[in-house]
This record gives C-alpha cells, sequence and structure tokens, in this order.
C-alpha cells in the first residue's frame, strides 16, 4: 500500500502516554449502538479471564438519507451508554501529547483516505460528510459509550462519534490471528469508519429508541448483517483507494485475509474448538471476506444492502 507521502487526518486525539497507562480493565458498557470489529468470544479470552464483558454491537439499517431505498430493521443490545463525571474520551492517566512515529503517520493517512471517499460519496448524494475523531488509546479508555480495555479491540461510539483504537491490536492482528500487511491494518479503520457512516445514516440513533423489542437471537441475526454492511463500506473505500493508485499487488488479499480471520467461526474454532453459529454477531469467515470483496469490487453503496435477502 503506498500510503507515505498522502495527506494526513488532522480528525485524531492521541491520549497515549510514555508508561502506557494505568492496567488492566475492562468494558462495563455496552456500544450503545455502535459497533467493533471483532466479537465478544475473542475478547472474553483475550481478557485474561476477566468476567463481566459484555459487548453486543446493534444497529439499524437505513439508507433513505442519502437517496437509497431504507429497509426497517432493528438491533438490539445489553447495556446503555454510561453516564461519568470523567468526560468521553478521557485517559485515564497521563497523556504525553501527539506522537509522530511512522504508526501514527500511517493512522493519520488512512484517515484522511476514508475522509476523501466518504465525503465524495456523500457530496455525490447532496448531503455533507462529518468525518469521526479516531482516538489512539493505550490499554483503557473512557468514551461516551462506556469505560474500554485494549481487549475490547478497536470500536465505535456513536455516542460520541469517536473511533477508538489501542495500536497494540494490529501486533495481535499479525500475531495471534496472522493477518499482517498494512491493507489490513488499513481495513481496521475503514471497518470502523463504516460505522460511523451507518450512524450518520440515521442506522444506530434508530436502533437505539427500540431496541428492547428484539429478542436476542434476534438481536445476533441483525449484528451480523450490520457488522457485513460496515465491512461491505470499507470495501467501498478499498475500490476507490485502488483507483487512485495506492494499492499495491498483494494488498486486496491482505485484506480478505484478514476479514477471514476475524470471522466468529473462526474465532470460536481459535478459541473454544467449536463454534455456536447462534452466537454469530459478526458474520462468519466466508460472509466477511464475501462483503469486503463486494464493496471493493463495486464502490456502490447499493452493492451493501446487507438486509436483503439471505448473507
Amino acid at each position: 500500500m503506498r500510503w507515505q507521502g498522502g495527506r494526513q487526518s488532522d480528525n485524531v486525539e492521541d491520549l497515549r502516554d510514555e508508561n502506557g497507562g494505568a492496567q488492566g480493565g475492562f468494558r462495563q458498557g455496552g456500544f450503545g449502538g455502535g459497533g467493533g470489529l471483532i466479537g465478544p468470544a475473542f475478547q472474553l479470552v483475550r481478557g485474561g479471564g476477566i468476567s463481566g464483558i459484555i459487548i453486543l454491537v446493534v444497529a439499524f439499517f437505513g439508507m433513505q438519507a442519502i437517496g437509497l431505498d431504507p429497509i426497517q430493521f432493528l438491533l438490539t443490545g445489553n447495556l446503555a451508554p454510561t453516564q461519568q463525571a470523567q468526560a468521553p474520551g478521557q485517559k485515564l492517566g497521563a497523556s504525553s501529547g501527539p506522537r509522530n512515529d511512522e504508526m501514527t503517520q500511517f493512522v493519520r493517512t488512512v484517515l484522511a483516505e476514508t475522509e476523501d471517499v466518504w465525503s465524495g460519496i456523500f457530496k455525490a448524494k447532496g448531503a455533507t460528510y462529518a468525518p469521526p475523531t479516531t482516538v489512539l488509546f493505550s490499554n483503557q479508555v473512557r468514551s461516551a459509550c462506556g469505560f474500554a480495555s485494549a481487549a475490547s479491540g478497536p470500536f465505535y461510539c456513536p455516542g460520541d462519534r469517536k473511533v477508538y483504537i489501542d495500536l497494540s491490536f494490529y501486533n495481535e492482528l499479525a500475531n495471534r490471528f496472522g493477518a499482517s500487511g498494512d491493507f489490513a491494518e488499513a481495513y481496521v479503520l475503514a471497518h470502523e469508519v463504516g460505522h460511523h457512516v451507518q450512524n450518520l445514516l440515521g442506522i444506530l440513533p434508530r436502533f437505539n429508541q427500540m431496541r428492547q423489542s428484539m429478542s436476542q437471537d434476534d438481536a445476533n441475526k441483525m449484528s451480523v448483517r450490520v457488522e457485513l454492511q460496515a465491512d461491505c463500506f470499507a470495501g467501498i473505500w478499498g475500490y476507490y483507494t485502488n483507483q487512485e493508485g495506492i494499492v499495491e499487488q498483494g494488498d486486496l488479499e491482505e485484506a480478505i485475509n484478514a476479514a477471514h480471520q476475524i470471522g466468529d467461526d473462526t474465532i470460536q474454532k481459535r478459541t473454544q474448538g467449536y463454534v455456536v453459529p447462534e452466537t454469530f454477531n459478526h458474520g462468519t469467515s466466508a460472509q466477511r471476506a464475501e462483503w469486503f470483496s463486494r464493496g471493493y469490487n463495486s464502490g456502490k453503496l447499493e452493492a451493501c444492502d446487507t438486509f436483503k435477502g439471505d448473507i
């Protein structure tokens, strides 16, 4: 991926500190209608035996705001956004200020690419794209959706419209999941930005109004469709990035491999030795790879209607 030399986004909050911040901790609140890259099965194992992690990604699909046919679906969640005296996004520990290492530059460049892509798509639909802020943290952080540790993985919080990521996750992605490469890492960010796009379209706010009406099984099924759509949106970003000549040979394979490695079935096989399909809430490896590819091959929002027919 030819990312060096590209524009870098200013929509980044670097809340890391030199000592890595306080240790331990876990998310006490749910996403509040947001979304993450991976499911609870991985988080529970990676958390080192910590109990009480309940993360259910939930959302409602609608595209009318940008000229597409709306689909009336709802997704439920377990916990409402927590109300904390501490400001959302505040790091639990001192901050040493913004860094300018190569990984930070990479993140800023990828985010700038997502901003350019989605600004163009929204503009073509007569709308204005408001990019999310991305928060870089180490070990733990507090968002408008609750308290989170690095064990939660990257996530998006609609309450403050921010993407949160501990960059150590990229080591986890390569070493634990076997998904290395800069385009695989870029896919992670593009997926979370995809959740932000869903939020702007009214998907996540609408869900929060009606989530209590759904059963856990229905919530899981709808969550899969929501996550696959975020994968497809990430693919759309990849499509336009490829058009700009940034994508290199082998990059697409890196992203598809990453999508495959973080499928619910693959994670469950790796962590517990067997799969429980009714608990899937992000999609199987095959589904995640397929929907990313759909977005990448078409570059069209219409291709990302995961709420129509079978998936």
